[in-house]
Order: structure tokens, then C-alpha cells, then sequence
């Protein structure tokens, strides 16, 4: 754990923010330029965790061969004693797993999250680049209403010039991603493109219209087995009267086959 106070480069630590499996998320000041910025450190105890560090270091060079107001902003890169670190915007705000819980999106504040959401969403594949962890707690609404996609961990190239260094092929039968929000093709393990975060956010633009996810078991296999097999209950049925062009968008993004 890093105290406040201390100094890495121009980097003053000013507060922990959080922690998961990927880092420890820290307040910071950057002393050159006089701003606050958001300091991501890999534990040194989990340097020597192959898998781990691949991950951070793919975020890293994801995000950072990125550019657009609705993706997370990489600054800077490094290490401090063998851990490595990413430096990146700092965020006001609250998750959009925050603003579902709370039960505050109408239908007009959903369609404009979704937009932004699609708009950077569009900029990586562009790019040639695939989410494949897209779900609500990975999109972050800023106080003044900018959504960001955030963890780019899992994501995958599907171009060799899309993000240098890394590999466009990715082992078949290892299924990545999180459950309830996963594709077909990554349930089964199968390769994954574009279409596979389609599906993704088909689901989280369905939980926002619902307040339930479009799939859901009572076990982890159970919620795999219902992607691959079951129909989410019709929009027509939600707390908000979603618009008919809105319920085809929704229904198109879920479509059991990426065709």
C-alpha cells in the first residue's frame, strides 16, 4: 500500500480510491503540470503473476493506442520497485452498476449513456480492438454526464496493427469475460470480434431499461446456459415504456448468432 506523501517521479500520492483484481487505484497530484490524476499500481506481490501483469500491461498499451472522449485516458506508464503503474485521467462520478442499483435512468438518460457508450465502443473497433468484458461496473458516468469505458484487461486485437506487441490469435476453449455478459461464442469458448461486444452491450442497454440483467441463473452455469438458449423477458414488459425502435435496437444486440 502506497502512504500519502510519497513521491514516485512527479507523481504525489495523495489518497487510496479502491482496489481490485487488476491494481490499487490511487489519488494523486502530478506535480508538473499541477493536476489530479488517478495512479493504478500493480502490488508488487502480484508482479510475479504472468497472467496479472500480461493483463495490466495490455490495458496499458490499449488504451494508450486509443484516443476518444468516451474511453478512459492513459497518461503515463512505469514502474516503482518492480510493480508497475499506469497513470490515467481522474474520474468524478459514479459506475453505471451505481446508477442502475439506484433505479434514477429514464429512457431519454439510457438512449444518451448508450450513445456515448457506443460511440467509444465504435472507436476500438475501428481500431481493430475488442472489449470482451463490457457490462455496467466497466462504464464509469462522470459527474457532468461524460461516460467512459473503463478495464480494457481482456481486450483483444483482431488486427495485427491494432495494438503493438500483442498477439491478434487467442487460445480456443478458454472462456474470458464476465457471466451474465458474455456472447454466445464466448461461452463456448470460440473466437470473439467485434459482434461479441455487441452482444454485451445489448445486455447492459437491456438492464438499464429493466433494472434485471437479460440473463440470469441461479448458478454461474446456469446464467451461461440461458445465453446460449433463452430469450430475455420482452422490453414491452420493463418499468419504462422503451420506444419500439429502442426494443429492436435491444433485440438485434441479443441475437443468439453474431450473423
Amino acid at each position: 500500500m502506497l502512504e500519502p506523501g510519497l513521491r514516485i517521479g512527479p507523481y504525489e500520492i495523495v489518497a487510496r480510491i479502491g482496489a481490485g483484481g487488476m491494481g490499487e487505484v490511487y489519488r494523486a497530484r502530478d506535480t508538473r503540470l499541477g493536476r489530479e490524476v488517478a495512479f493504478k499500481v500493480l502490488p508488487r506481490e502480484l508482479s510475479g503473476d504472468t497472467e496479472r501483469l500480461r493483463r495490466f500491461e495490455q490495458e496499458a498499451r490499449t488504451v494508450g493506442a486509443l484516443n476518444h472522449p468516451n474511453i478512459l485516458a492513459v497518461y503515463d506508464v512505469g514502474a516503482h520497485e518492480g510493480a508497475p503503474y499506469m497513470v490515467t485521467e481522474l474520474l468524478e462520478g459514479a459506475t453505471l452498476r451505481n446508477r442502475i442499483d439506484d433505479g434514477d435512468l429514464t429512457v431519454s438518460k439510457v438512449i444518451d449513456i448508450a450513445l456515448q457508450a457506443a460511440g467509444g465502443l465504435a472507436v476500438a473497433h475501428g481500431r481493430g480492438i475488442v472489449h470482451r468484458d463490457l457490462k455496467p461496473s466497466n462504464l464509469f458516468v462522470t459527474s457532468d454526464g461524460r461516460v467512459k469505458i473503463l478495464d480494457f484487461g481482456l481486450a483483444r486485437p483482431i488486427r495485427p496493427d491494432a495494438i503493438p506487441g500483442s498477439e491478434t490469435e487467442a487460445p480456443t476453449g478458454v472462456v474470458l469475460g464476465t457471466v451474465g455478459y458474455m456472447a454466445p461464442e464466448q461461452v463456448r469458448g470460440q473466437p470473439v470480434d467485434e459482434r461479441s461486444d455487441i452482444f454485451a452491450f445489448g445486455c447492459v442497454l437491456y438492464e438499464m431499461l429493466t433494472g434485471r440483467r437479460a440473463f440470469q441463473g441461479s448458478t454461474p452455469a446456469d446464467t451461461m446456459s440461458a445465453i446460449l438458449k433463452e430469450d430475455p423477458v420482452p422490453l414491452s414488459r420493463s418499468r419504462h415504456a422503451a420506444p419500439e425502435s429502442l426494443q429492436r435496437v435491444v433485440s438485434r444486440c441479443l441475437q443468439k448468432r453474431p450473423e
